[in-house]
């Protein structure tokens, strides 16, 4: 009975290896595939062909050099607003965002009060909508310390049209040097 077992079992065992051998091993096509191993099969490689690149993908002009990465806003927007507010110490500058933060100014014609200027460049069209200035400002009371108080909403405009305006120019004169 153990003899008779045995030789079943090594027929059994002869018979799956050689099933085996005759298998197409390349089942890789017969599966579906879901939305993200697509996608993994098209990019291929973590890094790419061309390994990593920083500022997104190199754009080659007429002459096949390539152009660095150009910020995320209208240029001239961006030049004429720290042209505009060059008086005021920054907080923070973003050129692919759009956003410039002041930190508290003080006039020194007014010395009881200060502005802040939270800037964002909206479009990388040059356009009247294009800019919005938001204006804080603080005055000082009795005790000396600050204290918000209105904005005139004049300035906010003011500020918007000197920017739009000097954009103008730096765009004017971008046109006649070429």
């Amino acid at each position: 009975m153990k003899r008779l077992f045995a030789i079943l079992s090594l027929v059994f065992a002869m018979h799956t290896l050689i099933g085996c051998s005759t298998a197409d091993l390349d089942v890789s096509h017969s599966y579906p595939q879901d939305p993200e191993d697509v996608r993994r099969l098209r990019n291929g490689k973590l890094t790419g062909d061309e390994g990593i690149s920083f500022g997104g993908k190199k754009k080659r002009g007429d002459s096949g050099t390539s152009s660095g990465p150009s910020i995320g806003v209208n240029s001239y927007l961006w030049r004429a607003t720290l042209d505009t507010i060059s008086f005021m110490p920054l907080v923070s500058a973003d050129p692919f965002g759009g956003v410039i933060i002041t930190d508290w100014y003080e006039d020194p014609s007014t010395p009881n009060e200060r502005f802040k200027l939270n800037i964002a460049i909206l479009d990388k069209q040059l356009n009247a909508n294009g800019v919005k200035v938001s204006a804080f400002k603080q005055a000082l009371d009795d005790k000396h310390n600050w204290r918000d108080s209105a904005v005139d909403p004049s300035i906010s405009g003011d500020l918007e049209n000197k920017i739009l305006t000097r954009a103008r120019e730096l765009r004017i004169k971008d046109i006649n040097s070429k």
